[in-house]
């Protein structure tokens, strides 16, 4: 069996919040990821009051944090701060850190090395950002090196994000000297299907502490589409076959309602199909 993970983000303390109760209570999922978006302090009283084990994402670009540019350290660290006491007061496992936009993996590296944070993991990235959203371009911690850098200098852990590795390799497939793959390029299937699963296979030297899991609506896409498990192209036969039971695998797949998390009920029962 997986433990598996509901995301929320702290903001999330209206419908989501009950929902997630009575579900946690029925053993639809083992802990919740909450991502703590800035400045919402005020709900944590709240959440501390759940009974549920809780893993912690730190903020990412699209709330003004990038570990990357050491222009934004200050704002980087102020972010962190916050996270650091839903953390601490939830008892969280781990805290999973994006490594920035654009700027430097070096960067990215020593600033989380400077947090000093024992729970600290990062997750990879695919490699290119989302267009008109991210306000830059590419992504830091796309790629093993990149995410293996991270992981030396700041003497943290990993989060293997599987829909964000397959984007990664995506953007990379055509650069990328695979000799010993079909002649199939472009197309789904043959060497770019064998190209995507092998990149995510290369991430598992870095012995992942937990995972990331949605579906892809194009796996040979660039951009990552978070659908619900079993709807999109994924192979999810060879995707488990890397996944260890008894790993911590958060599904960060869309939520159709804002009413109530029935669409997740839905993909853990589909998950069944895979323990």
């Amino acid at each position: 069996m997986y433990k598996r993970g509901l995301k929320l983000w702290s903001c999330n303390t209206d419908f989501y919040y009950d929902e997630a109760i009575k579900l946690y209570n029925h053993g639809v999922f083992d802990y919740i990821e909450l991502y703590i978006v800035p400045e919402t302090l005020e709900t944590l009283l709240k959440w501390k009051q759940l009974q549920i084990p809780f893993i912690i994402h730190n903020a990412h670009f699209a709330q003004g944090f990038n570990l990357a540019k050491q222009e934004k350290a200050e704002r980087n660290r102020e972010i962190y701060e916050q996270t650091k006491q839903f953390a601490d007061k939830l008892n969280a496992k781990y805290i999973i850190f994006h490594g920035g936009i654009d700027g430097d993996i070096k960067e990215t590296a020593i600033q989380l090395a400077m947090f000093n944070e024992p729970r600290a993991l990062i997750e990879n990235k695919p490699f290119v950002a989302l267009p008109n959203r991210m306000g830059g371009e590419f992504c830091r911690g796309y790629n093993v090196d990149e995410i293996k850098q991270v992981v030396d200098t700041a003497g943290c852990g990993f989060c293997l994000d599987f829909g964000h590795a397959i984007c990664a390799a995506n953007s990379l497939f055509e650069t990328t000297p695979h000799p010993n793959l079909l002649p199939h390029k472009g197309q789904f299937g043959g060497a770019r299907e064998q190209f995507v699963y092998d990149y995510c296979k290369d991430f598992l030297q870095l012995n992942p502490n937990m995972y990331h899991l949605t579906d892809l609506d194009d796996i040979n896409s660039p951009f990552d589409s978070h659908l619900h498990l079993g709807t999109g192209q994924l192979d999810f036969n060879r995707i488990f076959d890397m996944i260890p039971q008894n790993s911590y695998v958060t599904f960060e797949t869309i939520k159709n309602s804002k009413e109530n998390l029935n669409d997740f009920i839905e993909d853990m029962e589909w998950l069944k199909n895979f323990q």
